[in-house]
């Protein structure tokens, strides 16, 4: 049984129906006509993605909504509690359909929950509290943090696993322009909620590392981006960058910690430095960034490993760490970077780790 009770599945059946009939046909049709006449069958085939994807757009777009579904128990006790709910706002529904007011208002009302539009929840929840600086998505294993950069404007550092949960996030902030994703590293759980970054939403540019592994996930990247016109830049070591009241310097990956034969590797804007190990995991090329919002200083390191860490300790760029408040702290809770930091007097007085 599942654990969630959908308040959206009846209006999103209703929605889909037109499409139901002509999708059906056409899609029967094409699979009888193929063994005999494949061009026709393909022509039918194209006439019923058109039915077929407004199906599935229906089933996205509600699915998508904040208040799309309620927390339910998934057993039988809580099947027959959902019956008795169920027989009750029926016989409840019959009575207000003779109060037309009553029911509009009530109309109103579970639309409002349902939508959940940024301003009222602001009202009602309290989140995201005024002059908010930094977010942290809750988005399971993975990354997706949010620098505020002005109203209804966020820097996203990430996207997480999951598009409807960074969506949903994004939601709650208010978030409607970024102008600037940075995808620290191509693992999975770091990119593939990347769709629910641009959806409904204005994405400027995509910043990544230019150490490109996997490649199906740096191709999915680039996949997306480009369905969208998005131009996908390539973050380096040195790099400073300003937007609205959000500043930050790139401190790695150094352009030695890419592959030499790679064509598109930003030059080096200052001194090269001493060669560096070219990373054999993606982990260890993750952008890690020195971001200042106001008063604060916040550290995020991505997923870099121990072999990074302590290459970033021993660089020139380590003499930036001193006085950080926020440390997203490296690869799931690794402690080593964090250690080498406090015994250098240069630890973050707050600590913040994924869900992992």
């Amino acid at each position: 049984l599942s654990a969630r009770v959908s308040l959206v599945a009846v209006p999103c059946n209703l929605l889909a129906e037109v499409a139901v009939a002509p999708a059906t046909v056409l899609g029967f049709a094409a699979l009888v006509v193929a063994p005999v006449a494949m061009t026709l069958a393909k022509a039918l085939a194209w006439c019923a993605g058109w039915p077929t994807g407004w199906i599935a757009a229906v089933a996205r777009t509600g699915a998508a909504l904040p208040g799309a579904g309620v927390a339910w128990p998934g057993s039988w006790p809580g099947a027959l509690a959902l019956a008795a709910v169920t027989v009750a706002v029926v016989l409840a529904g019959r009575r207000l359909a003779r109060h037309p007011w009553w029911s509009g208002l009530l109309g109103v009302l579970l639309l409002l929950v349902v939508v959940r539009p940024a301003p009222l929840t602001r009202v009602i929840t309290g989140w995201p509290p005024p002059g908010w600086r930094f977010a942290m998505c809750d988005v399971g294993q993975g990354d997706a943090t949010v620098l505020a950069t002005g109203a209804g404007a966020g820097v996203v550092v990430d996207a997480g696993p999951d598009p409807d949960l960074v969506d949903h996030c994004l939601r709650q902030l208010g978030i409607t322009r970024v102008p600037l994703l940075v995808l620290t590293h191509f693992h999975a759980d770091h990119v593939a909620g990347l769709p629910g970054v641009l959806r409904g939403r204005s994405v400027a540019a995509i910043e990544t590392t230019g150490f490109e592994e996997p490649a199906d996930q740096a191709a999915f990247v680039r996949r997306e981006a480009a369905a969208r016109h998005i131009p996908v830049t390539r973050a380096v070591a040195g790099e400073e960058r300003r937007t609205g009241p959000v500043s930050w310097r790139v401190l790695w990956p150094p352009p030695g910690a890419m592959p030499p034969s790679d064509p598109e590797a930003p030059a080096w804007p200052g001194p090269v430095p001493a060669p560096v190990p070219v990373p054999e995991d993606p982990n260890d090329a993750s952008v890690a960034m020195l971001v200042r919002s106001g008063g604060l200083r916040l550290l995020l390191l991505g997923d870099l490993e121990p072999p990074a860490q302590q290459a970033l300790v021993r660089s020139p760029e380590a003499a930036e760490l001193a006085g950080v408040d926020v440390m997203k702290v490296a690869h799931h809770g690794s402690a080593l970077l964090f250690e080498n930091a406090k015994a250098d007097g240069r630890e973050g007085k707050h600590g913040l780790t994924d869900g992992s």
